[in-house]
Parts: C-alpha cells; structure tokens; sequence
C-alpha cells in the first residue's frame, strides 16, 4: 500500500495535483486494475490541541474532498476500503455523525444517494479500462451497508 501525503496548504488551495499526477502516471501506466485498493490519503492538517473535530468535521478538508471527487468521481476504486478508507472517504462527502458506542452513523438518505452515485459512475468508468465492474462495485455497496441486485448492476453495463 502506497501513501498520498495531503498538506494543509493544498488543502486550502484546493489543490488536487499529487492526486492528478498519481492518476496520469496510473492512466499513462494502463496500470488501473492493479492499482486498485492500493493508496491511502494521508491528510496533514494540523489542529489546535483544544479542538475536538475529527478531519470530517472541518469545512476545508471536506470540501477539497468533494472537489476530489467531483473531477474523479472513481477515485475510490484505488483507496485501500478494506482498511478503512473507503469509510473515511465517505465520512468526507456524506453527513454523519459520531457515537461513542456505535461509531460512525451516516444520514441514511444521503448515504443512499452516495452509493447510487458511485455505482453507476464506477460502473461507467470502470468497463473503460478493461475492468469489469459488477463485483467491485457490489462489494463497495456492501461495504456501506448496501446490497445490489446482480440483474440490476448487469443492466447498467
């Protein structure tokens, strides 16, 4: 597993270029496939010791997020899911809150919303580069708590 360092100062600058030069260095490689659930967002963003906030919490790293994943809706397909990157990734676009005894609770309609769209945009994108999507794309929804209907997923290829 590989790690992408996210400063502060890209953050705020809305800066997406260790990201771009990840991704035209994976394209250019037609590396995608094996890139898969290989990277994890290291995200430098100090705070003040008295701020309670988790990374999601903060307006300026969630919003570099969703600019993220605006210009590359199929980012998450390279994020290591199974060791919690998928979920943090998440966090960063869907609303949510934090139980100390339930952990993490996403807005369930929101949440909802989240999964259609990486379905279909996965489920786009993916067939591009000579990947079949259906089983990738199932395991993330099932990751969130979803699950799909394979008629369903094979009638969007």
């Amino acid at each position: 597993m590989a790690d992408i360092r996210i400063p502060k100062k890209d953050i705020l600058a809305l800066n997406l270029e260790p990201i771009q030069i990840l991704v035209k260095s994976i394209l250019l490689e037609e590396q995608l496939a094996d890139s898969e659930q290989n990277y994890r967002l290291l995200i430098d963003f100090p705070l003040d010791e008295n701020d309670p906030r988790e990374l999601s919490e903060i307006p300026e790293v969630r919003l570099w997020f969703v600019r993220l994943d605006a210009l590359l809706p199929w980012f998450l397909f390279l994020l290591n899911w199974k060791e919690g990157e998928l979920a943090r990734y998440t966090a960063m676009l869907v609303p949510h809150q934090f139980h100390r005894t339930e952990g993490i609770q996403f807005n369930p309609e929101a949440l909802e919303i989240f999964v259609m769209n990486k379905v279909f945009s996965l489920s786009e994108t993916l067939p591009n580069f000579g990947i079949q999507p259906q089983s990738r794309v199932k395991a993330i929804a099932q990751m969130l708590g979803y699950e799909l209907d394979d008629d369903f997923l094979n009638a969007l290829v």
